[in-house]
């Protein structure tokens, strides 16, 4: 990550899952777009677990893009502002080291930035393969729309009050 990064975009998933590696075909789809605002940086962060803590630690903001099990048909795209790491999905695999992990390492060291978290809803069981289901196929797009107009609400922002960029301090909770 580059320093002074005012915003980290984190697809996290497992691409050879399927539907699991939601978030990581949403960072690459990003990656690709060439009206990314400055400031924003897009990180395939995969299956990284903690290796992922700097690169979460050290920006302002972070908005994370994962694969979510829940109730809620497969596609379904939510945006929270989660208070603390008790409000992140837990891992999706029995040998991961997911969001919810990673956020508390992060808490612990009193370095979680503001995060937007943006799930997508999947079922299992998981196929393997790097293709996703149709519903979640179809959820990328709009993940990828929501976080453009995000993040030019935030550069606007940003430009009538720099006190929002990279440097400030940052805090666990959302006001």
């Amino acid at each position: 990550m580059t320093a002074g990064t005012a915003t980290l975009v984190l697809g996290v998933g497992n691409v050879l899952m399927g539907d699991e590696g939601v978030g990581v075909h949403v960072a690459q789809r990003l990656a690709k777009n060439p009206a990314v605002m400055p400031g924003v940086e897009i990180l395939d962060g995969g299956t990284g677990g903690f290796t992922l803590l700097d690169a979460l630690t050290g920006c302002l903001r972070a908005v994370i893009v994962d694969a979510c099990l829940d109730a809620r048909p497969p596609g379904t795209v939510r945006l929270r502002r989660p208070r603390c790491a008790a409000h992140f999905p837990t891992a999706l695999g029995a040998h991961d080291i997911g969001v919810r992990a990673l956020v508390e390492a992060a808490e612990l060291l009193g370095r979680l930035p503001r995060v937007l978290l943006v799930t997508v809803s999947v079922r299992q069981p998981f196929r393997t393969g790097m293709d996703l289901s149709p519903p979640v196929a179809a959820a990328v797009p709009k993940v990828e729309a929501a976080i453009m107009r995000w993040s030019s609400r935030v550069a606007a922002l940003d430009a009538v009050r720099p006190e929002t960029r990279a440097g400030a301090p940052s805090c666990t909770n959302w006001r």
